[in-house]
């Protein structure tokens, strides 16, 4: 089983306007609404890849009811924790230039946190938990390194694919897998990286300080992964049209542990999480399954080719 946490999930709010004039009234051309939160939309990937999965979140108020009627819409199965306040609206507004406001979110209390680690105690040998995203303001950037100290010992994978001290918090604990995105390690290192061989340079240090495996995303490059068993792996992206990258770190992920979790094969697991990201960056939202086969079709075909 894999296990998500979501600490800050929203509803995203996509609005599109045809020419946004700031001090006018805009009217959109389109809108749309999904469930959102990185572990959230890992949790729904995975899904869709027929891996069993439950979705553990946090959320408030009548914006929370709304994120978990979208959810049983999907039929994800969901535990979540009811706080103050009310899940946050993330509006993203499309025009030639994309805009972003996101709301606050919630107030984790210490009860509500103590109330996810009895809940966290089902974890068994063999489950994999993912812990991926921000974190409400005023909580410690020690949280994810905190349940990995609780969960040690139970012998289960962890993803961790968050940002700074968040991430780094958590090093020592030896996740399963990070994966930091260019812009992200050049922040780790205060870097600007230019080519391959940096990223497999500051890999090998993230390894250094406790990650046993680390994907690289190069956007629409492909990633770059370093396995623990010092293996450097390249995927190239398949070939598409882009309509929307949100998610597609997370269709990653998600991509990454279903080709695992099957093969126990690090380059079939990464054919799967490039072609899973790339799906849901050529769709509208998340990747359905038809589409991340056919794309890892093509990138093994690729592969055979040039081999």
């Amino acid at each position: 089983m894999v296990y998500t946490i979501t600490f800050n999930p929203a509803i995203d709010y996509i609005a599109r306007v045809a020419n946004l004039e700031l001090g006018r009234t805009n009217r959109t051309t389109e809108e749309l609404m999904h469930p959102g939160g990185k572990g959230i939309n890992v949790a729904i990937v995975l899904k869709h890849l027929d891996i069993p999965t439950k979705a553990l979140a946090f959320v408030g108020g009548f914006t929370g009811n709304a994120l978990i009627e979208m959810l049983q819409e999907q039929n994800l199965p969901i535990d979540f924790i009811h706080c103050q306040g009310n899940t946050r609206i993330n509006v993203k507004i499309k025009e030639k230039i994309e805009t972003e406001i996101n709301g606050q979110g919630i107030v984790i209390e210490q009860q509500e946190l103590k109330t996810l680690y009895t809940k966290l105690q089902c974890l068994q040998e063999g489950d994999c938990l993912i812990l991926s995203g921000s974190i409400p303001k005023g909580m410690s950037n020690t949280l994810y390194a905190d349940i990995m100290q609780q969960l040690k010992g139970k012998n289960i994978e962890i993803v961790v694919d968050a940002t700074g001290e968040l991430l780094c918090n958590t090093l020592k604990y030896g996740p399963f897998l990070i994966k930091p995105n260019i812009q992200e390690m050049e922040e780790l290192f205060n870097v600007t990286i230019k080519k391959n061989e940096d990223i497999a340079y500051y890999a090998k240090k993230l390894q250094e300080k406790g990650a046993r495996n680390i994907i690289v995303s190069m956007g629409g490059d492909g990633a770059l992964m370093l396995t623990e068993k010092g293996e450097l792996l390249t995927c190239t992206a398949p070939k598409g049209q882009v309509i929307d990258t949100v998610g597609a770190g997370d269709s990653m992920v998600a991509g990454f542990i279903a080709g695992y979790m099957q093969t126990k094969n690090y380059k079939k697991a990464l054919q799967l999480a490039v072609a899973t990201g790339s799906a849901t960056a050529y769709s509208v939202w998340l990747a359905e399954k038809e589409l991340i086969y056919q794309l890892k079709n093509e990138i093994e075909e690729r592969n055979h080719e040039n081999s």
